[in-house]
């Protein structure tokens, strides 16, 4: 559990195409073995510490001709921003993907300062 202490809590979310991969007969799409996609995502204000952040797909389209194996998370977090990594193998045909993203974390205050 993280506790804030001062007070201030900061919620940002947004949503994210990582490919569309069918248009084009990408990777995703017509690869096999393992394989991502990247994107990286910058918050609308830093925080004060690196947040925690939850991703999710909230779409996803695939071929019915294989199993569906899919991996996402959020990786490289920073008070800044994060890194989504979408990943599958083997024989998976994946079209295109959505994820969506919420962070919570601590954001600065004006009554914080230090004395130097």
């Amino acid at each position: 559990m993280k506790r804030f202490a001062s007070g201030t809590l900061g919620i940002d979310h947004g949503d994210v195409v990582l490919f569309s991969d069918f248009e084009d007969g990408g990777q995703m799409w017509r690869g096999d073995g393992p394989r991502q996609s990247r994107a990286d995502v910058r918050f609308s204000q830093p925080y004060t510490k690196p947040p925690h952040v939850q991703v999710s797909m909230s779409m996803w389209d695939i071929s019915n001709n294989a199993n569906s194996r899919a991996d996402v998370q959020a990786e490289d977090i920073s008070e800044t921003g994060f890194t989504i990594v979408f990943r599958t193998w083997s024989d998976t045909q994946v079209a295109r993907v959505r994820v969506t993203w919420t962070s919570f974390g601590a954001l600065s205050h004006d009554d914080e300062w230090e004395l130097y």
